[in-house]
């Protein structure tokens, strides 16, 4: 440890997994029972504890560091330490590590799913509104990949536990997930292709016409790095959304519009960035529409109603629907609009 310690005991065990590793409830329990214990020495009098710490703890990071005194996991002389307090060199501390979020990413996590169809190779979902896709940051956990893991534990062997299409956290609807390699290589070959059928309802302020094709390329956004937007930048990616408009109605005194959006590409927020870059924003979207708004509706109106493939062992062409969430559906009825 160097100097400025007079005594180090480490409790982690060889085999604890500490850096992102599968592990299950045992190798939490050892990380949580582990503890560093520091005798301070007279070389660390007057430096401040996270910096101290940084050196004499070199096998974490100072950040990770500074997050663990932040939530009470180190104290000092039996008391709840403080990043900034300045150590005199005669006293003990005492480390708790904890897993870092991320490292909790490929946990499986008991969870209803709502499963619309199964089969020995694929599984079709219908994702409710709120539920994350992939683990990412900020939410490490409670994901759909999280459910699935629980749910069927031999699809972590498929890469992204058999996830080849994601929806947006606030958008609800089907969703394919591949059960084996062979599914998943013969999805995301279908998807490649163009071939699966998406079908999504959209609410959007205005009046679209009655049918389009919008061919516009999609990237991130030059600044705002949350945003993606219609771009002819190298990097931006091709993207086709086809639109029908279903009916007209009105909501806070403003015209909305229900929209059948068709995808042929599936880029990341397709349906939004596109509609807006037409002019006619979704209802609820307050990334890409206007924030004052929001209290009419508190996400993007936006369900993936139909999907359609071709079943990857099968060969047989196969369709599923789900019907819409019950908030949308309240939002239609307040905006005077009855579903086709």
């Amino acid at each position: 440890m160097g100097q400025g310690v007079k005594q180090t005991e480490m409790a982690i065990p060889d085999n604890t997994i500490l850096d992102g590793d599968w592990g299950g409830d045992d190798a939490d329990e050892a990380l949580a029972e582990s503890a560093i214990e520091l005798d301070l020495t007279p070389e660390v009098c007057g430096v401040r504890l996270d910096k101290a710490l940084s050196a004499l703890v070199p096998q974490y990071s100072r950040s990770r560091l500074q997050q663990w005194i932040d939530a009470g996991h180190v104290s000092v002389d039996g008391e709840v330490a403080k990043a900034k307090m300045t150590l005199y060199g005669d006293e003990k501390v005492v480390i708790q590590p904890q897993p870092a979020p991320e490292e909790q990413a490929f946990k499986p996590e008991k969870m209803d799913l709502a499963i619309v169809y199964e089969d020995e190779s694929i599984l079709v979902i219908n994702k409710p509104v709120g539920m994350v896709v992939h683990p990412a940051a900020g939410n490490w956990s409670g994901t759909l990949l999280n459910g699935l893991l629980h749910y069927l534990p031999a699809i972590a062997g498929v890469p992204r536990a058999g996830i080849v299409h994601r929806l947006d956290k606030d958008t609800s609807g089907l969703m394919v997930v591949a059960k084996s390699l062979v599914a998943h290589t013969d999805l995301v070959r279908q998807l490649q292709a163009r071939t699966v059928k998406r079908e999504y309802l959209a609410l959007v302020w205005g009046t679209p016409t009655s049918t389009g094709r919008i061919e516009a390329s999609i990237g991130r956004h030059p600044r705002d790095r949350i945003k993606m937007a219609v771009s002819e930048n190298f990097s931006a990616k091709p993207a086709i959304t086809h639109f029908e408009r279903l009916a007209t109605g009105v909501l806070d005194t403003k015209p909305v519009s229900l929209m059948r959006c068709q995808l042929e590409t599936g880029r990341t927020h397709q349906i939004r960035v596109h509609m807006q870059s037409i002019g006619f924003a979704l209802v609820g979207d307050g990334l890409y529409g206007k924030q004052h708004l929001m209290t009419l509706f508190p996400r993007q109106a936006l369900h993936a109603r139909r999907l359609g493939l071709i079943h990857p062992v099968s060969g047989e062409a196969c369709e599923w629907s789900a019907e819409l969430p019950e908030d949308f559906s309240e939002l239609l009825a307040r905006s005077n609009i009855s579903l086709p």
